[in-house]
């Protein structure tokens, strides 16, 4: 109900203020311009977060002091404490860094956005910026209109920094033109009254506003002409980093549990830093003044001191929670808990998937594998299980040939109920991710996509297989007939090995040894094949099998050989390299002339 009549009533009064103040109208069309210059500016660096920025962020969190810096720089670079929270807790729902990494990240974030207001403060303010805007906005919108995806990105920067600079030019001028009709600063609250009530004003402009650095940097225009005091400027700041919350907050919404613990986590720390500030507010203000005084800043220059008390503020709740990052990791996992399946009858659902992952290519194509390898695990367990093996301990390091010595075919299960339950529902999932991540990357994602979308419907095609199997395996793994029975045991024991070997191959980093290894499984299990290798002539030349023997048997090696095959794709594709051409590789690693080059 909130939601729904927030917008309009802030439709409203904007259309009310508009109508008793034309310097008002001036004021909120620079908010308006400075946070579509924001928009601008995101969709610029996204341009480029195809592969570079993931790299930089994988090899630059391994520790906290370098996800700090990373948080830092990265915020400092792009000005936009926003899109770092999305785009951290897009890869933590991806499973490319951890919590821990992510808090670090938002710390050095929330020091990075103190770059925009000494950018405000010491330049903004005092030169007319609006003459660097043009030209930025003229060559910005010529390169938007290319088709290279790098000069597109450019574009998209410098028209985002030159609506970032016509923004502040039209703030400040609307505030100096207020300032003739009506002074803000006559309504200033003073004492401690004053500082909650300002904090109130500085988290709501936030969240209307969706965005901090908006926010300060309308509150340096409006202190720079003397519409509000330097403490309520303060106030304002305070508040600006508490509404700043709310967007990662909204981010995390569509995420997994790991975005929400890092949401979490910002919140906390921005909440706490901000009270630590109201209790020491006297203390930390003392501090500004030596600070500024120290580096020259004159006792009149508000807009600097409040640049400087912005710095101190933040990096003073970096200091401060530094210690306590493991704790707050571990408080975080214990309020947002992972949900587990209590019901036998619960169908699974996706946990690596979610919107947040589709906000960058990588994360999306990093989610879509992660949950297409979880999803195969799960088929392999389920086609073991239907062939009367215990899927576990063949996903293990037990010794396969006390295994299959020991436990081969005792326990055939009906695979149908288990693939409604664990991979039907997650299956359509992962198609339907794939898709909608397909229509928004670009052509160097789309092959890989396609494959993963392959290699799931080869799974699910072997467990159908698999449940064909089943029939003559339950008939004949109890015959009186030993040779039947040996040939089927052999089917199981094939399969069994190949899902050992996948097992393996699926712990192997390195691409090139993992395909020689998926080579070389193939090769080892196709000479068991009892068509190829003359056995099932033998059978029945020698009248060792009945005419309705041997037709099952060729039927049921067949669906055997196309659940090697298909298992032995996936693999390729989902452990090795999801971005080959899926037909000649198919060719290559069941062609006959790879097994004779390699012997």
């Amino acid at each position: 109900m909130l939601r729904k009549i927030f917008l309009p009533t802030i439709l409203v009064l904007l259309a009310y203020g508009f109508w008793i103040s034309p310097n008002f109208k001036e004021i909120t069309a620079g908010v308006a311009i400075f946070l579509f210059g924001m928009l601008s500016l995101e969709e610029g660096f996204r341009a480029f977060s195809g592969g570079a920025l993931e790299r930089v962020l994988k090899a630059s969190t391994d520790k906290l002091w370098k996800s700090i810096s990373f948080g830092f720089v990265s915020t400092a670079i792009m000005q936009s404490s926003s899109l770092v929270s999305v785009l951290t807790i897009s890869f933590i729902g991806a499973g490319l860094i951890g919590l821990y990494q992510g808090i670090g990240i938002i710390l050095g974030a929330n020091i990075g956005t103190t770059t925009g207001a000494w950018l405000m403060a010491g330049f903004g303010l005092k030169v007319k910026i609006s003459a660097y805007a043009m030209p930025m906005l003229v060559f910005g919108v010529i390169l938007v209109f290319q088709k290279a995806k790098s000069l597109k990105g450019i574009g998209y920067v410098l028209t985002g920094l030159g609506f970032l600079f016509l923004g502040i030019h039209y703030m400040k001028e609307g505030f100096e033109a207020f300032k003739d009709t009506v002074d803000l600063a006559s309504f200033a609250v003073p004492g401690f009254k004053g500082l909650l009530i300002y904090i109130g004003i500085g988290i709501l402009a936030t969240v209307i506003m969706q965005s901090s650095h908006a926010t300060i940097v309308l509150i340096l225009a409006a202190l720079s002409v003397g519409q509000i005091t330097y403490e309520n400027a303060i106030a304002l700041t305070i508040g600006a980093n508490i509404g700043t919350t709310i967007t990662a907050i909204i981010g995390s919404l569509s995420s997994n549990i790991e975005g929400k613990r890092l949401a979490g986590a910002h919140f906390i720390f921005n909440v706490v830093t901000a009270a630590v500030a109201v209790a020491l507010m006297p203390y930390i203000i003392t501090t500004v003044a030596f600070i500024s005084d120290s580096l020259g800043i004159a006792g009149t220059n508000h807009t600097l001191r409040l640049a400087v008390f912005d710095s101190l503020f933040k990096i003073m709740g970096v200091i401060l929670f530094i210690p306590f990052v493991n704790k707050l990791v571990l408080f975080l996992e214990r309020v947002f808990k992972k949900q587990s399946t209590t019901s036998h009858d619960e169908v699974l659902k996706a946990e690596h998937l979610n919107d947040s992952a589709l906000e960058f290519p990588a994360t999306a194509l990093k989610a879509t594998l992660d949950e297409s390898r979880a999803l195969m695990k799960r088929t392999m367990r389920i086609i073991a299980t239907g062939l009367g093996l215990e899927g576990k301990l063949l996903l293990s390091e037990a010794d396969l040939k006390h295994i299959l010595d020991q436990d081969c075919c005792q326990n055939i299960t009906d695979i149908e109920p288990l693939y409604n339950r664990e991979l039907k529902g997650v299956y359509g999932e992962i198609v339907a991710f794939a898709i909608k991540a397909q229509s928004e990357v670009d052509a160097a994602y789309i092959t890989s996509f396609h494959n993963i979308k392959l290699a799931n419907r080869n799974n699910i095609e072997a467990v159908k297989m698999t449940e064909q199997l089943q029939h003559n395996l339950s008939k004949y793994l109890h015959s009186n007939n030993i040779y039947i029975k040996e040939q089927y045991v052999k089917m199981v024991k094939r399969i069994a090995k190949l899902i050992r070997r996948i097992h393996i191959i699926s712990q192997i980093e390195d691409k090139e040894e993992a395909l020689h290894a998926l080579i070389k499984a193939r090769k080892i299990l196709e000479k068991n094949d009892i068509v190829s290798n003359g056995k099932l002539d033998k059978l029945i030349r020698g009248h060792l099998i009945s005419n309705e023997m041997a037709s099952s048997l060729m039927n049921d090696s067949a669906y055997t050989n196309n659940i090697i095959k298909s298992l032995i794709v996936s693999t390729g594709v989902l452990w090795v390299d999801a971005n080959v051409d899926i037909r000649k590789y198919r060719e290559e690693i069941f062609l006959d002339k790879e097994e004779n080059k390699d012997g």
